[in-house]
């Protein structure tokens, strides 16, 4: 179901490296040892190996392309100069603080800039790969930075790469794009940025704002005054699982979606959903991501020509659940996934060892779950996800003509 397909790497993508810090965590099943810093490139070098092993990365209609840093020109799509002056200041001076900078989340680092913009290049660039034709799908596992706001650093996120993109291909001339994000938190810094924008659709699946960072996210959260309905928000209690997930997930996205019309779809798949993260309480399995995958997948052939931009996103399981989701993720997007029962290679669990060695790699590309759902059913809404569907359908189905208590 994929032609060309553009797997964007470099290997200073490594570079983005927040670093040890030492920050608080109720959970005990993380497998990070305190004073690392939660999002540790060691994922993507993780992710990188698993999907090589596994040949995904060599298959006839992939090709790896390497991105260059974002110049200021780009990044001003979406971030104040004066803001992009500090990130460079912050480079030089370890000291530098303000701008949501040098904080516990967002600690200054050498290359700060550099790191930060290359990512964004590689975002800009599967983009541009997407609108042009040269790929029909475009993949960057190291971006999806959603938190960055126009003049400020948050939730592990310098620069917003997945704004730049929209915004870039709103400038090389499309008129309608979908963002659908799955990361565990809200997508924040992408929905600001596209607020009053009726040309941008923005779509979070995400905890609740009431137990998660970043506290926003609620369903009557729909869109600036300029652009009624271009902002859906999915906010689901702790402890939802693949099932209600996958309820909530069908029972909106694909309805906004196909009511917008997009050219193009951009995803964020960040896996900080699955039951073992550290940062969060959701309880979704590799398989239940997995099917989320594919649907958004059958959706860029839908509605957009097989135009689909993914970026990666949160995720804090470095061994168990990134390199694995990730992988099924890159499989995928270059059309031919994975059977879930593929045993992970005995010599990329070696190197999971070495590179952490508390770690237990997984074995498996599965988690032995279903990902089976039941579908969402009009005036049902005893359970909470029920409750969180019929709250998000009431507030934006009838901005974008749809009625809230019909399905299709």
């Amino acid at each position: 179901m994929s032609d060309d397909v553009s797997v964007v790497w470099d290997d200073g993508f490594l570079g983005y490296d927040l670093g040890r810090v030492s920050i608080e965590r109720s959970e005990a099943r993380s497998e990070m040892t305190i004073g690392d810093h939660p999002l540790d490139p060691v994922r993507l070098e993780l992710t990188m190996a698993l999907a090589r092993q596994l040949g995904v990365l060599d298959r006839h209609n992939a090709t790896l392309s390497s991105p260059e840093p974002a110049g200021d020109a780009l990044l001003e799509l979406v971030h104040d100069r004066e803001y992009i002056n500090a990130v460079r200041a912050a480079a030089a001076d370890p000291y530098f603080s303000g701008y949501g900078l040098n904080t516990p989340d967002n600690p200054v680092f050498p290359g700060i800039h550099s790191a930060s913009a290359l990512v964004v290049g590689g975002t800009a660039l599967a983009a541009e790969q997407v609108w042009s034709g040269r790929a029909q799908h475009a993949i960057n596992v190291a971006g999806g930075l959603h938190h960055a706001m126009r003049d400020h650093a948050s939730g592990f996120c310098i620069y917003n790469d997945p704004a730049v993109a929209i915004a870039r291909l709103l400038d090389l001339g499309a008129k309608r794009v979908a963002y659908v994000d799955v990361d565990v938190h809200h997508g924040d810094g992408v929905q600001a940025a596209f607020w009053d924008d009726p040309r941008v659709l923005t779509v979070s699946m995400h905890q609740s704002p009431l137990s998660l960072f970043p506290g926003t996210g609620f369903p009557d959260e729909t869109g600036g005054a300029a652009a009624p309905g271009s902002a859906v928000n999915i906010a689901l209690p702790p402890g939802t699982g693949d099932n209600g997930w996958l309820r909530a997930f069908h029972a909106v996205v694909p309805a906004v979606l196909g009511s917008f019309g997009p050219e193009v779809l951009v995803s964020q798949c960040g896996c900080d959903s699955h039951a073992v993260d550290p940062l969060a309480m959701l309880e979704l399995s590799v398989d239940g991501q997995r099917a989320s995958y594919a649907a958004m997948h059958a959706w860029a052939h839908e509605l957009c020509a097989g135009r689909w931009l993914v970026t990666g996103g949160g995720g804090y399981g470095l061994v168990q659940v990134v390199p694995r989701a990730w992988t099924h993720l890159l499989a995928e997007v270059t059309g031919e996934p994975l059977p879930p029962e593929t045993v992970v290679p005995e010599s990329w669990q070696e190197l999971a060892r070495v590179r952490r060695p508390r770690s237990v790699p997984p074995t498996s590309m599965t988690d032995g779950a279903s990902a089976s759902w039941t579908p969402w059913t009009p005036g049902e809404a005893a359970d909470p996800v029920d409750q969180a569907i019929l709250a998000t359908r009431q507030a934006v189905f009838p901005l974008l003509g749809l009625d809230p208590e019909r399905l299709g």
